[in-house]
């Protein structure tokens, strides 16, 4: 069975000749080999303490962002360090030194890999749709957080499947880059996707590198062409890609808003008459990290196929989200049937869903009662009331004020002031 590989310094092959003094870098890396070994023993406690981590940044990150912004910015440098290992390897043995050994470095490798998939864990639990296939990629990360604490699987991983290892790292460095860049640079979900995108790819190159040895022009050719092809593969897949900083804290459906309250009212069955005469209200708070812009989009659906699709804008920063809505008062002449509206962000990840009955049948409509429904799962915990509230004026007004939009067009309503998060179709 393959094990984790032993950390000893007095059996590296790069150890100084005997009765040669070593240098001062030769006594730095035996002390960090040193401290390597003691703590190997106690590897068990570095996932907890990622999830740990994870975990505060998610609930830290509009409370206090700088100290969420943080824990991110750590999980970037260790990243910088692992990527940076090989490199430094190769300069320390033009220069005569040893380098580290492969045990040391392996063993670093599995800490970060687990640092990442634990710290990520958190934000992408809360904001999978589990009904789509989201769940499918979080079941993944998860299975690769569960492997990278099993050193049987994970060594036997890096060892003999070394195309799959490389793989494997590429992917953490995907969710990395999703989950840290819109709290670090306060980039759109869609930008931090694109980079993440372009991250992993550059990471891949590695593991095709191992599939098409040797790596004759024909095949560097094929490497050449099969990189777009996955670039556009995993854009097409985004929807399957939960957007690791938004999420929605509360949602409701109602045939009357009050607007000075930015709160749903009313309560009506869900029938065709009740829809034709007063519309329907689509009420989501949806939060973001502070100081982000994103627009997202309302897709209404009826048994599947969408019939409209609605804009709105967001700002990042409120505890309990920032408040939209969209009025929908066009429906078809029989809208009878299974509605769902989902929340889209523009670059087509799926933030969450609303779903409602249209049936002549008040008891087998959908009733809207304006009632804000949270969330299950980490978002509808109530943790971040224990936390200090930031003392910044953006949070003693309200940051989702709206008003009504002026007329764009036949039976279509878009914003037009810059905090708007009301229209209307």
């Amino acid at each position: 069975m393959t094990r984790a590989p032993d950390i000893d310094p007095s059996s590296s092959p790069d150890a100084p000749p005997s009765g040669e003094p070593p240098s001062r870098l030769a006594i730095w890396q035996a002390r960090l080999e040193r401290l390597l070994a003691r703590l190997h023993p106690w590897r068990w406690l570095w996932p907890p303490m990622a999830l740990a981590a994870g975990l505060a940044s998610f609930f830290l990150v509009e409370r206090q962002q700088w100290l969420g912004a943080m824990l991110a910015l750590g999980m970037l440098m260790a990243w910088l360090l692992l990527l940076s290992e090989g490199l430094i390897g190769r300069l320390l043995v033009r220069r005569g030194y040893p380098a580290l050994p492969r045990g040391v470095t392996a063993f670093i490798a599995q800490l970060i890999h687990q640092e990442t998939l634990f710290f990520t864990l958190p934000f992408l639990l809360a904001t999978t749709v589990w009904a789509s296939g989201q769940a499918l990629f979080t079941l993944l990360i998860l299975a690769m957080a569960l492997l990278s604490i099993l050193d049987p699987l994970y060594y036997r991983l890096a060892e003999r499947h070394r195309w799959l290892y490389f793989a494997f790292h590429a992917q953490c460095v995907f969710v990395v880059v999703l989950v840290t860049l819109p709290t670090l640079l306060q980039l759109t979900t869609g930008q931090s996707l694109v980079l993440a995108i372009l991250a992993m790819l550059l990471f891949s190159l590695p593991s095709l590198v191992h599939l098409l040895r040797p790596l004759t022009r024909p095949r560097l050719l094929a490497m050449l062409a099969l990189l777009p092809l996955l670039a556009g593969a995993a854009w097409t897949g985004r929807t399957w890609v939960p957007p690791a900083s938004l999420w929605i804290s509360g949602s409701a459906l109602s045939p009357d808003f009050a607007r000075q309250a930015r709160h749903p009212q009313g309560s009506t069955p869900l029938t065709p008459a009740a829809l034709t005469g007063q519309g329907l209200y689509a009420y989501t708070a949806i939060h973001a990290p502070r100081g982000l812009n994103e627009e997202v989009v309302h897709v209404w659906r009826q048994d599947g196929v969408e019939v409209d699709r609605i804009p709105l804008s967001i700002r990042g920063g409120r505890a309990a989200g920032y408040r939209a809505w969209s009025h929908k008062q066009n429906f078809p002449e029989d809208p009878r049937g299974a509605w769902r509206i989902d929340v889209m962000t523009d670059s087509g990840q799926r933030i969450g869903m609303l779903r409602f009955t249209v049936s002549e049948d008040k008891e087998a409509a959908t009733l809207a009662d304006g009632t804000i429904h949270a969330p299950s799962g980490i978002p509808g915990l109530d943790l971040r009331r224990l936390l200090p509230k930031p003392a910044s004026p953006d949070d003693a007004s309200p940051d989702d004020a709206s008003r009504s939009a002026g007329q764009a067009g036949p039976g279509a309503v878009t914003p037009t002031d810059e905090e708007a998060s009301d229209a209307q179709r």
